[in-house]
């Protein structure tokens, strides 16, 4: 009998990696650490208020193609409204700690887009009403140990909510 020359099934890390690799650079972005990371790379302060859209790397012109060097990008945030103009102000520290995080000189300049940040619409929904954890708790008298119940009981409001 003949054994096919790989395995079948591929590493889901792979197949994962090869997309979101993908949509990260159709957005400018080198690398997806640069979304992933974006707490670690400007701090919490700034992340917290901000979170990177794409880098827009400008054309080469007629005069540039003899140059050999890639002209830095502009780095397109996402910020919530009352913060931006503390975000335009700190935009030279942000341009330097990217820059640094990349290793060489990839934005020299920030573009704002004031908008509310995707990560916190998350985290609202994410969480539970207390009343109704209670009430779902209650309802399993059988489960002796809290902890399960409490967290069965998480479980179920989730999945009441969806």
């Amino acid at each position: 009998m003949n054994k096919p020359a790989r395995p079948f099934a591929r590493q889901l890390r792979d197949v994962a990696g090869k997309i979101v690799g993908e949509a990260f650079t159709r957005q400018g972005f080198a690398s997806a650490e640069m979304v992933t990371r974006w707490n670690e790379i400007v701090g919490p302060e700034i992340a917290a208020h901000s979170e990177p859209i794409k880098i827009q790397w400008q054309r080469p012109g007629r005069s540039d193609l003899g140059s050999g060097g890639q002209e830095p990008g502009t780095l397109v945030l996402r910020v919530e409204g009352p913060a931006a103009i503390e975000i335009q102000h700190l935009s030279n520290v942000i341009c330097e700690r990217v820059n640094r995080f990349v290793g060489w000189r990839s934005v020299a300049r920030i573009a704002l887009r004031q908008a509310p940040l995707r990560r916190n619409e998350r985290k609202a929904a994410r969480g539970s009403d207390p009343v109704v954890l209670a009430r779902i708790a209650t309802s399993m008298p059988e489960i002796a140990d809290d902890d399960l119940r409490q967290a069965l009981a998480r479980l179920g409001a989730a999945v009441k909510r969806s």
